[in-house]
């Protein structure tokens, strides 16, 4: 039979091992866990916690819902709307609440049960990120793509800027799983590797414009949103804007970030975003290319843009390191379309800057 003592410890012989872990290897732990809410949390928890908080490294900010400026609805703000001007105002408000809720309920404990934000005009996301005040890693999620398509069709973009565009790769076609469709959609007998006729009378290279233009919108809106937060951090060393549906992801290494900070940005004068600069586009197609796992890509086409080479692009690199950066964008099944449709027959395209 257990002793009184062993059933209920003595608080006196108490012993709490975990006061025993050095900080370093705390904050090892607390930059394994990453999201931003979760730190919150973890900061409310202690003091230790919230002192060790503020030294995390590597930062997480998952956005899976977003609220009115009233507060009045849960409706969530559709980002995928061809109207990019309004892609600031949403990306506001829905980063505000995925970040500040935290924060907020540790500074109000006795706030359970009330709206946490009855108004979200005063608050500002880098307001909430100057918690952390050694960030080197920074991913922010949005619940969506920005760009609308239609369903079947898949679109996949990864853009990496400094000051202005460096290097942009998109991929594209209609998704189709072989064992479900069968065989009517085969490879075509005549592919030849060239651009068949079709595409230019059926409306596919206006599509594909479209789908470029589109894409390059969503990379420059998403760069000009984060220049607050990269002038706030100076220990950032990597940054990625995606999104949850793995549309699109702007990124900046350490030389981008430098670049970014060195550089007046360029801001275009019809909405809030950055300048889209002048740029060169190779094209590549394949009226049908077979993916590994079943799947297959009808109308498969890759987009490797480059700023037009003036002298005052800072040397972001030949075409080979733009190629080089499209062959790594996408990992699985996307990554072997790339490196196939790599190997297809070039068609050159310019595009002025917007």
């Amino acid at each position: 039979m257990h002793t009184k003592a062993r059933i209920h410890a003595d608080p006196v012989l108490e012993f709490d091992r975990f006061d025993c872990l050095p900080d370093s290897l705390v904050l090892l732990i607390l930059n394994k866990l990453e999201d931003v809410r979760s730190l919150g949390r973890c900061s409310a928890m202690s003091k230790r916690f919230s002192s060790l908080v503020p030294l995390v490294h590597d930062v997480c900010v998952k956005i899976d819902r977003v609220v009115t400026v009233d507060g009045d609805s849960d409706d969530a703000l559709n980002l995928s709307s061809p109207k990019p001007q309004n892609i600031l105002s949403h990306f506001f408000k829905l980063m505000l609440f995925a970040i500040t809720k935290p924060f907020h309920d540790m500074r109000h404990p006795n706030s359970a049960g009330r709206p946490l934000f009855p108004q979200l005009s005063h608050h500002s996301p880098s307001q909430v990120l100057k918690n952390f005040s050694h960030v080197r890693n920074l991913r922010v999620e949005l619940p969506s793509g920005d760009v609308g398509i239609e369903e079947g069709v898949l679109l996949k973009w990864r853009a990496e800027y400094g000051s202005t565009l460096q290097n942009c790769v998109i991929l594209g076609g209609t998704l189709l799983n072989c064992k479900a469709a069968g065989n009517e959609h085969g490879p075509s007998l005549d592919d030849n590797g060239s651009m068949p006729e079709s595409f230019y009378t059926n409306g596919g290279l206006k599509l594909r414009v479209v789908w470029t233009i589109s894409c390059l919108i969503a990379a420059s809106t998403r760069h000009y949103l984060l220049r607050s937060i990269i002038n706030d951090h100076p220990t950032l060393r990597n940054l990625v804007l995606a999104d949850a549906d793995g549309q699109g992801a702007l990124c900046m290494g350490a030389e981008q970030l430098k670049d970014f900070r060195e550089h007046q940005l360029s801001a275009s004068a019809c909405s809030n975003r950055t300048q889209v600069p002048a740029c060169n586009m190779k094209l590549k197609y394949a009226p049908y290319l077979a993916l590994p796992g079943g799947l297959a890509l009808h109308g498969a086409t890759l987009l490797i843009i480059k700023p037009t080479g003036d002298g005052n692009s800072g040397g972001h690199g030949s075409q080979k390191e733009a190629e080089a950066f499209a062959s790594a964008a996408f990992d699985g099944p996307l990554r072997f379309a790339v490196k196939a449709l790599m190997k297809r027959r070039t068609y050159l395209l310019e595009m002025n800057g917007f």
